[in-house]
């Protein structure tokens, strides 16, 4: 079998990673075109089936799954010995690849990075949003942003935030024709804007714990969204009973257009941390993020 050429193979991490020919190619700064063709050249030289491609999709098949799987940590060995390299030069420099949560980049991250952009010219920061779990060395990610009790033990996790807790609310409108709920299963008789959660596709079933009892409530209502922002707007519009991070409702509750309810039932969740595998702590530009991402109770 002919050799095959190795920017086809970086070419079918891309596709793979976006799970787009689109997004691929846009990623690689090529027209869709190309990076087709030589998707197409890969798979006939190796005589198999790489990608199953439909209207709206692209995924791997069976073979494709397992070159993925063998290429995708090899690839990121090289990138992570040539970042070391270049780790000789005077500044840092180098190029980050986070993934996180709406809810972290906008309530906590973009402000202690932003400045990095004017501080470290030479650093490159992609930020990739999505609130499910993914593997972070297969898709070539240098680091996740989690909640703390969701981090598995193999991993280096720092803190980069305080604890936090979900809240639920709903604005005097509503609660004029409604009655407050006093206890979590009073939600069930209430309109509550449902959370879709982005991973499972399930509904997020409200967390509550108070004097150590913890109950889980799976509220009803005519609108799901799987939006903290949306949620809110729709909160403050009448529409029913949001359970959202508390950080974003400050405004609102002070102001009076929204209520807090349940308040002593509301309990705090471990803060964000920055996760990442054990070798990627010796690069100069990573040390960088963290450090920057650190909390500080001060």
């Amino acid at each position: 079998m002919p050799r095959p050429d190795f920017n086809d193979l970086l070419w079918f991490l891309a596709v793979t990673e976006e799970g787009s020919f689109t997004r691929a190619a846009a990623k690689l700064g090529v027209v869709q075109s190309t990076l087709s063709h030589r998707i197409k050249r890969l798979e006939t030289r190796m005589g198999i089936r790489l990608l199953a491609r439909t209207t709206r999709s692209v995924s791997t098949t069976e073979a494709g799954e397992r070159l993925r799987r063998s290429l995708a940590p090899r690839v990121c060995e090289i990138e992570e010995e040539i970042a070391s390299l270049m780790e000789l030069r005077e500044k840092p420099s180098g190029s980050v690849r986070l993934t996180l949560s709406h809810h972290a980049l906008e309530c906590l991250v973009w402000r202690k990075l932003r400045p990095i952009l004017s501080d470290y010219p030479d650093i490159a920061l992609e930020l990739n949003i999505d609130s499910g779990f993914r593997d972070i060395v297969g898709e070539g990610f240098d680091a996740g942003i989690r909640l703390g009790e969701s981090i598995g033990n193999d991993m280096i996790a720092v803190r980069i935030g305080p604890d936090w807790r979900l809240v639920a609310v709903a604005s005097p409108t509503y609660l004029a024709a409604n009655p407050a709920p006093g206890h979590p299963q009073d939600l069930l008789r209430h309109n509550c804007i449902n959370r879709r959660l982005e991973t499972a596709g399930g509904l997020y079933a409200w967390e509550f714990e108070k004097e150590g009892k913890e109950l889980r409530v799976r509220v009803e209502g005519r609108l799901t969204l799987n939006d903290d922002a949306t949620m809110i707007d729709a909160a403050l519009h009448g529409h029913g009973i949001a359970y959202v991070p508390e950080d974003m409702v400050v405004e609102p509750v002070a102001s009076g257009d929204l209520i807090l309810l349940l308040d002593d039932w509301s309990p705090r969740f471990s803060g964000y941390h920055i996760y990442y595998p054990s070798r990627r702590q010796n690069l100069a530009a990573f040390r960088v993020i963290v450090d920057a991402l650190r909390y500080r109770d001060v």
